[in-house]
């Protein structure tokens, strides 16, 4: 019975060593896994109201952006239902459907997302 733990004993801890070695993240990996990008066209389910360039049901991305950089606004904020609707107010109870969506996000996708919609600034 004695050589028996004494053999488990070891193997017990090269399993575990093993376990925590591969959950460890590399060094350079960031915590986003999803672009912002991805996010809009994906599981935020953005590009079924926003186009890059036109308005369909929700403002262009376009707009958005200029709109946010112009005064100096924050797109999570508004994302995440801090802040109320700056671009098209009277989308708002459309938009409200998605909130339950973006809430869910992490603040590093919500971020991705902002960005994504900045990029289509002029």
């Amino acid at each position: 019975m004695k050589k028996l733990l004494w053999a488990l004993v070891p193997l017990t801890l090269i399993c575990c060593q093993n376990k925590e070695n591969k959950t460890e993240a590399p060094a350079d990996e960031t915590s986003v896994k999803t672009s912002g990008k991805e996010l809009f066209e994906g599981e935020g389910n953005c590009i079924a109201c926003h186009k890059p360039d036109q308005k369909i049901i929700g403002p262009s991305l376009e707009e958005i952006a200029k709109i946010y950089k112009a005064k100096n606004a924050s797109i999570v904020a508004f994302l995440q239902e801090q802040s109320e609707p700056i671009v098209d107010p009277s989308q708002y109870d459309i938009m409200k459907t998605n909130f339950a969506i973006t809430k869910s996000m992490s603040d590093e996708e919500l971020k991705a997302l902002e960005d994504y919609i900045y990029s289509f600034s002029k």
